[in-house]
């Protein structure tokens, strides 16, 4: 899988939650300590009396990550796309380690003893932790080794070891390992004068016992298997074999004189949460810099071995490393399998999904020029509510920019960043429009997880161009996806937005599933204007008239549109409520959903990852639905619907229903306008639950059991986009 692709899945599940899969399905976030949910007892007495109505947010995680793998071992997929899911279960399981039971630890440790929501003290979250991940783990491996390989060996793609490989290959790789490799290795012996060495986090190595042939004495080292190689050595064909394999049997080039005794693979995983502290954000990029460098040397939560290790080697590895027996993870080898992304990269059409290339939205398109259309005179004429991936990104939002960038009569761009490619056009766009003489302005989250050093070279990319480049408020993440245009037209000045659920970034935008709201707007432009000033400036705004904005009004919005669908359902009047998101965590919104359930109100909720409600409590949930879609998008969008007594109030924006989104970051939600969105919106949630839809359904006990059906919602927007092209 290319690295954009295994970035989106991964980016996809721990913050966002992956995992991307690939770039393209799951993001992460410090693990604070919440507070304890203290409920409103007067309004929630029926409620509260259920003291077990949540569910555990990390078991729901793994429980997501468990579907990550049912759909690798799905024979009904194309091969190589099971291929591509293992490698996203391998990513988003190393995440979650590096920072959800990170952040276990270390409450742990400094004695927080705060017990979770679900009722689980942090140890017993641990322990079911490492019990749910050891029979994953297992599952994972023996799925790749029984079953993956002797697949891909019937399609005609080889993973080997090397007792496998003929005569040739074997020469190819002594060469390879000869030319390229042996140069690039380190070994690092373990005696009185040399220290246990270091071992990176997510590192491959092989731990080597060798001999001296004269004395008899043993002793201990480390070899690092370089990532800078393929993980799978190519030898033609289709052929492969492991790397660490080649390296093993070349040791004798790294110990010459020395008799090789024992050689075991191990990967160790660390704490690469980071904490920063923000008090003083005139230095939070010098801080944020010296924090990534700790990141490297965060304490071991995971060991992973192949399970025919000697003892003797895992009892020093275990010392070592300081990690617990519970904490060892013995697998089949090889382990590592994140690097099958690039076995499913392979150019083997027919064994991946078929082909899509997404099309530019009706209202955007050119309809007999060849020029591209003036985005500005169409989002005049109507709004244009956006589905990507379906919608082309580059002929949507990242014209708008580009356009924006070379239009005289353009003034101001103003723009939120959280997380974007490398060599993204609309960082150039922006640049462009600075050069131009154009104030822009832009507020880059540099503590997006695992983006921060890309992110800090672009904030000073941007500065240098003149950019006005802002990070933001003390204490928040800038989580929203915000941009506006600022233009001078024959009427007076006129402000466009851009309101989505997901990055500005071309490339996830081809894996990610997000919504996205092209507006003209007045009332939304005036409020956008607000929001903008509140983040670069000292303006105290907080009330929008169209938005909801987190920290302040997310959460006491859509439990108050919650409340209103109760009252519109006892005055007989339509109720309904469909929510849409990542992840469903927070207390105060789920007791909400349990007290509009309660009065008979329906409750459909479309969660990918998270999601700690329990459905189908009676006396408590028996109104609540919640079901689960996965596939070869990341499903990412985020949506409120509200039947509101029949004319429906829908919102997208970039929150997810956690306490990390809701308290510590800007979130926004916008509310669409014209019945043609808001209709739109509504066939896309009729379609998840429908009776012949293939979905997972989550029960009243926290487990997700998947309905196969004939409705495949993603393959479904595929092909409608593909006959609109027609």
């Amino acid at each position: 899988m290319s690295q954009e692709s295994l970035a989106a899945h991964v980016a996809g599940s721990v913050e966002d939650g992956p995992v991307d899969l690939g770039t393209g399905a799951i993001e992460t976030d410090s693990f604070d300590v919440e507070p304890p949910y203290v409920p409103d007892h007067e309004a929630l007495g029926a409620v509260e009396k259920y003291d077990d109505r949540f569910l555990d947010r990390e078991l729901s995680w793994l429980a997501f990550n468990q579907r990550v793998l049912e759909l690798a071992e799905d024979e009904s997929l194309p091969l190589l796309e099971r291929v591509r899911f293992l490698a996203i279960f391998a990513s988003n399981l190393d995440e979650f380690f590096m920072v959800r039971v990170a952040g276990l630890k270390r409450r742990i440790a400094a004695g927080v003893a705060v017990r979770a929501a679900s009722g689980m003290m942090p140890r017993d979250v641990l322990a079911a932790i490492h019990a749910t991940t050891d029979a994953l783990a297992e599952r994972h491996s023996r799925l790749f080794v029984d079953t993956m390989i002797p697949a891909l060996e019937s399609e005609g793609i080889q993973l080997l070891r090397w007792d496998d490989l003929d005569r040739d290959e074997q020469k190819h790789c002594k060469r390879l390992f000869k030319d390229r490799v042996f140069p690039v290795l380190t070994p690092l012996a373990v005696d009185p004068a040399h220290p246990f060495p270091y071992i990176s986090g997510l590192s491959l190595n092989l731990a080597v016992m060798v001999r001296h042939p004269k004395t008899g004495k043993e002793a201990f080292a480390r070899v690092k298997v370089p990532p800078i190689f393929d993980r799978f050595v190519p030898l033609g064909n289709q052929r492969f074999v492991p790397l660490e394999d080649v390296i093993r049997e070349h040791l004798k080039r790294l110990f010459p004189g020395m008799e090789i005794v024992k050689v075991h693979t191990f990967r160790v995983t660390r704490n690469e949460d980071l904490e920063v502290e923000e008090d003083d954000a005139e230095n939070l990029l010098a801080a944020l810099e010296k924090e990534l460098l700790r990141r490297k040397f965060g304490p071991a939560v995971r060991l992973e071995v192949e399970e025919s290790i000697d003892p003797d080697v895992l009892r020093l590895l275990v010392s070592e490393l300081d990690v617990a027996p519970d904490e060892v993870f013995r697998l089949p080898g090889p382990l590592d399998l994140r690097g099958l992304g690039d076995i499913a990269d392979l150019p083997r059409e027919e064994l991946k999904y078929p082909t899509f290339v997404p099309t530019t939205h009706t209202h955007l398109a050119e309809v007999e020029s060849a020029s591209p259309v003036d985005v500005f005179k169409s989002v005049r004429r109507r709004d244009v509510l956006l589905h990507h991936p379906y919608d082309s990104f580059a002929t949507s939002v990242q014209r708008f920019i580009e356009q924006a960038a070379a239009d005289p009569r353009v003034l101001a761009i103003k723009q939120t960043l959280y997380r974007t490619s490398g060599d993204s056009p609309i960082i150039d766009a922006l640049v462009d429009a600075a050069e131009a003489g154009k104030q822009v302005l832009v507020i880059v989250e540099i503590k997006a997880r695992f983006d921060e050093q890309a992110n800090i070279r672009w904030a000073r990319k941007l500065e240098h161009a003149g950019c006005h480049v802002v990070y933001g408020l003390v204490g928040l993440k800038t989580h929203c996806k915000l941009a506006m245009v600022v233009r001078d037209e024959p009427e007076g000045i006129r402000r466009y937005t851009h309101i989505g659920t997901g990055n500005y970034n071309p490339k996830t935008a081809r894996l990610y599933e997000d919504l996205g709201l092209l507006t003209a707007d007045e009332t939304i432009g005036e409020d956008v204007a607000h929001l903008f000033n509140n983040l670069s400036g000292y303006s105290r705004q907080s009330s929008y008239e169209r938005l909801l904005v987190a920290p302040e009004s997310v959460r006491d919005g859509l439990v108050a549109q919650i409340h209103g669908e109760i009252a519109h359902h006892r005055a007989g009047r339509p109720a309904r409520i469909r929510l849409k998101a990542n992840s469903v965590v927070d207390e105060a919104v789920i007791d909400a959903l349990y007290l509009a359930s309660q009065a008979g109100v329906g409750v459909e909720l479309w969660v990918r990852g998270i999601c700690a409600l329990r459905p189908g409590v009676p006396g408590l949930s028996e109104t609540i639905q919640v079901r689960s879609v996965l596939g070869r998008y990341l499903e990412h969008s985020r949506v409120a619907w509200f039947e509101n007594g029949g004319d429906p109030a829908v919102w997208i924006g970039s929150a997810d229903l956690m306490h990390r989104n809701l308290d510590r970051r800007v979130e926004v939600l916008v509310r669409l306008p014209g019945e043609a969105a808001v209709a739109e919106v509504g066939g896309l949630l009729d379609m998840v639950t429908a009776e012949d839809a293939d979905t997972w359904h989550l029960d009243a006990d926290g487990a997700w059991t998947r309905h196969p059906g004939t409705l495949h919602v993603q393959d479904t927007l595929v092909e409608r986009q593909r006959r609109r092209r027609t």
